[in-house]
């Protein structure tokens, strides 16, 4: 059940208990103390009231990217079915592409460490296991370019800003990302994209595989990926 856009949001399946959405970049996941309808939680809530304001439907958030990552999102139509989303969401296979600066001497791996986030909303690597949480990245290089890499990445756990604090500590800062990679990047935008999702769905318990499209802007960095 694919529609093609809605307000910009590519929308990829919709049932009676989920939505799931490919959110483009620079669309926050959900309110923030400055901005509260530019979000892609208000334009779904308008989407299932079909704007009448004072209908009782409502969407409920499940989980979150960060307003620069594009990608795959899942909304629940009920609490219930959230809860059920959330109480699965260690064993839900989530997958990203990311185009890195240079060339990875281990072509595959893991990252793991303790993330905490600091009082300017900063994450960072940690040795304090009381101030930090448990973290672990898997990569796979798909492709290598000149100057760039496209990893495949799996999330065995799903920090803020875990990938990319991950990725700019190994030497390798996603391109584009200003906050944890270089300054004076000249990219556009944030390379990285939430591509696929594999998940129970809540009502009939089946496993689901949801992608989405390689967005162009990466295949504009470094051509065909896998």
């Amino acid at each position: 059940m694919r529609k093609d856009h809605l307000k910009g949001i590519g929308l990829i399946y919709e049932d009676r208990d989920i939505l799931v959405i490919d959110k483009p970049p620079g669309l926050l996941t959900m309110a923030s103390a400055t901005e509260r309808e530019k979000t892609a939680y208000h334009i779904l809530t308008d989407y299932v009231r079909k704007g009448y304001s004072k209908s009782p439907k409502r969407i409920f958030i499940v989980h979150r990217l960060d307003r620069d990552t594009s990608g795959i999102v899942i909304f629940a139509k009920t609490e219930a079915a959230k809860n059920c989303l959330q109480d699965q969401w260690d064993e839900t296979e989530k997958k990203y592409l990311a185009v890195v600066y240079g060339k990875l001497p281990e072509k595959s791996g893991a990252i793991t460490s303790y993330l905490a986030e600091n009082a300017a909303h900063v994450v960072y690597s940690t040795k304090d296991r009381s101030i930090g949480r448990l973290s672990t990245t898997n990569y796979k290089v798909l492709k290598e370019t000149r100057d760039l890499s496209v990893l495949e990445i799996g999330l065995v756990t799903g920090r803020k800003n875990q990938i990319r604090v991950h990725c700019a500590e190994m030497g390798h800062p996603i391109v584009g990302d200003k906050k944890y990679g270089w300054k004076n990047d000249t990219y556009k935008r944030m390379a990285l994209h939430a591509r696929s999702i594999s998940f129970l769905h809540p009502w009939s318990g089946k496993r689901m595989l949801l992608e989405t499209k390689i967005p162009a802007y990466l295949i504009g960095l470094a051509g065909d990926i896998a």
